[in-house]
């Protein structure tokens, strides 16, 4: 652990962002979370995910689902049973403990197991329908009575006892149990699809990285090739006129040629945008905002190398960074 990486280890396992010794490493050779296969993955977290959880106490039982989707803000949609709406302050406030950002819904039931005792009929009111009936049967000529079963669904004839009525108050330890289960299930899931995200956005950066050596190794030699170039091409053009070529010219016009096509800065921007990456990577909560503001800043520095090179062979490499920096902005879009 002690040695020095070479400079393909240090691209392969670091991202290629500096050349320490493995202990010092941001990204350790073989104990990082991020380069590592048999370490830990480092911490992400998808906005997608499903969780569900029962809980049963006395005649009272509580059942939770909840779903997340991606949304660059949170936002909560309950569904619930008649009466236990109030008790959405409460379960946002416990959903957010654990949810940053991301459209999440909670479907809470509850239900209580019913007795004879908690239903009451009223015989006044039955008694008028009754009656209300007979007339309207003899006004038709009908002797059949009206049938009990049909006059116990007329509205006000049984009455719900209301001590045994909904009471969110009393049932929300029960329901804050559900809750928090239906959560953990969720994180489970959540964190197992991070984990594969994780390891597709480590494999894009070890590709740009290995681009962005390619390119740092052909930009010295654009300048000398474009030397190379229009030299042979002067000196055949002037050949014919019997002129010769100047070499303070060639020197001037190579210079400005080589200073507009400079990418030393935007190289070394993205390699520090890579050391950044691998720092979100291994943070200690979900960092997706981060995340999806860095890949804008490199494909911005991306896009300037590859405007300002004029190098077939560094558009080529150009071409591959931002196929890979487009790839991690579709997977960082379900990152929390």
């Amino acid at each position: 652990m002690g040695m020095l990486l070479s400079a393909t280890e240090i691209v392969v396992v670091c991202f290629g962002t500096r050349s320490v010794p493995a202990t010092d490493c941001l990204l350790r050779h073989t104990e990082c979370a991020c380069c590592s296969t048999a370490g830990d993955p480092p911490l992400l977290l998808s906005m997608t995910g499903f969780g569900e959880a029962h809980r049963q106490r006395d005649d009272c039982a509580v059942a939770v689902e909840m779903r997340t989707i991606n949304s660059k803000y949170f936002k909560l949609a309950m569904r619930c049973g008649e009466g236990y709406s109030v008790l959405e302050p409460q379960i946002e406030q416990i959903v957010r403990q654990s949810i940053k950002r991301g459209t999440v819904q909670v479907n809470l039931r509850v239900d209580r197991r019913r007795h004879a005792e908690d239903f009451q009929i009223d015989a006044d009111v039955l008694n008028g329908y009754r009656k209300q009936l007979q007339a309207i049967c003899s006004g038709w000529g009908s002797s059949e009575p009206p049938r009990l079963d049909a006059l116990l669904m007329l509205p006000g004839v049984v009455n719900e006892d209301p001590r045994t009525s909904a009471d969110a108050e009393h049932d929300w330890p029960l329901v804050q149990e559900t809750l928090a289960a239906a959560l953990t299930n969720m994180a489970k899931m959540r964190e197992d699809e991070g984990r594969a995200m994780a390891a597709d956005l480590i494999a894009n950066c070890t590709t740009i990285a290995n681009e962005l050596t390619a390119i740092e190794t052909r930009a010295p030699q654009v300048a000398d090739s474009y030397r190379q170039r229009l030299t042979e091409r002067l000196n055949k053009i002037l050949a014919d006129y019997q002129f010769s070529l100047q070499p303070g010219d060639l020197v001037r016009e190579v210079s400005m040629y080589a200073e507009r096509a400079d990418i030393s800065e935007e190289t070394v921007r993205l390699r520090s945008h890579l050391e950044q990456l691998a720092g979100f990577l291994t943070a200690d909560e979900s960092t997706g905002r981060k995340l999806e503001f860095l890949t804008q800043e490199m494909f911005r520095e991306t896009n300037t190398m590859g405007s300002k090179s004029n190098d077939v062979q560094i558009a080529r490499h150009v071409i591959e960074i931002k196929a890979a920096i487009e790839r991690m902005r579709e997977m960082i879009q379900n990152v929390e």
